[in-house]
């Protein structure tokens, strides 16, 4: 038998990024509801306690391992063990009753998450060093407009490629006539990138049964886990993303889309619809090329690929120095560099 060899590092950079990440829709978990997550290499489990908050802690019960998330139980704003009944408090993680014993053990706890709910979304904050949030996700206009906007619409894929990589398609500014067929490349005529914010402006082209439509882009990230993408031209469409990493292979990427009513819910039905493929269309021939491309760390760029540099050098803010250079190591280690 061949000796099994272990898996080459695909980024020279961590796997995780520091930020707020999706795990899932409020209209998706209702009071007293327990659902198993799993990112960041993790077992997680959420629960939506009797006072209507979403809560997130490690998955197994430091007692005899058991799955919180399969089985376990709401009471009140604390979650009972399916195994041996063991009650844990959401807000700290506290073992608060062993209901057989006379002692509870100092140890009997669980690691507690940051999350909040905000534009629909459950919001998981991630920092490797255990660092509380050092930013909030805004409130998108939208969202407080409910009336004015169709109700979101989901798409949501699962892509073998990481954050950081997904993330720099929107600054390649080539491959969007190459791969998706774009007669005119989009070139933002503003660009900011200020930690944890990135944001960029691109004029556009939609070709409608009308004829061609003047419009523009303008795209906005707070770190890798969460984005708005607004779309003015015929009717103003707002995409809302969220790409969270699952473990060392894979990412989750769901698309949320608004359509603004102002032309009435029939023509928003149509445009929205017909978007909605189209998002979908450059989605599915970006992921073939994430899936199998590698990372180069000193790519030969020419005039016109775009502020990828700049991006690059945005994307640091996201690690700290000692995971930086860990994943480096262990990169240049496995290729040999």
């Amino acid at each position: 038998m061949h000796p099994r060899v272990a898996p080459r590092p695909r980024f020279p950079f961590p796997r995780y990024p520091r930020g707020w990440f999706c795990i899932g829709y409020g209209q998706d978990l209702a009071v007293g509801q327990v659902e198993p997550v799993v990112c960041f290499g993790r077992d997680l489990v959420m629960y939506r306690g009797e006072d209507e908050v979403v809560r997130v802690l490690d998955a197994h019960c430091p007692h005899l391992g058991a799955h919180l998330g399969v089985g376990g139980k709401v009471e009140g704003c604390r979650i009972r063990c399916p195994f041996h009944a063991w009650v844990f408090d959401g807000t700290d993680g506290k073992c608060v009753e062993v209901p057989y014993a006379k002692r509870i053990p100092a140890k009997a706890a669980v690691k507690t998450w940051h999350v909040c709910e905000v534009n629909g979304m459950i919001m998981l904050w991630h920092d490797i060093d255990g660092a509380p949030p050092a930013w909030e996700i805004p409130e998108i206009p939208e969202w407080r407009e409910r009336e004015a906007w169709t109700p979101y619409s989901f798409r949501q894929w699962r892509i073998r490629s990481h954050n950081q990589e997904m993330g720099e398609n929107a600054v390649d500014q080539a491959h969007f006539r190459y791969v998706h067929g774009m007669s005119v490349m989009p070139i933002p005529h503003t660009i900011e990138l200020e930690y944890p914010k990135l944001r960029m402006v691109t004029a556009t082209k939609m070709q409608t049964p009308r004829g061609e439509v003047d419009g523009e882009l303008e795209a906005t990230n707070w770190g890798h886990g969460f984005s708005t993408s607004r779309f003015t031209g015929l009717i103003p469409i707002t995409l809302v993303a969220s790409t969270t990493p699952v473990d060392d292979e894979y990412v989750d990427l769901r698309f949320a889309f608004m359509v603004s009513l102002k032309m009435g819910e029939q023509a928003a039905a149509g445009v929205g619809h017909a978007f909605r493929t189209e998002i979908a269309r450059q989605l599915e021939q970006d992921k073939p090329i994430w899936e199998s491309k590698i990372y180069l760390d000193r790519p030969v760029i020419c005039d016109g690929d775009g502020p990828i540099a700049r991006y690059r050098k945005w994307c640091e803010g996201f690690y700290p120095e000692w995971y930086a250079k860990q994943a480096r190591e262990a990169y240049q280690q496995a290729v040999g560099d």
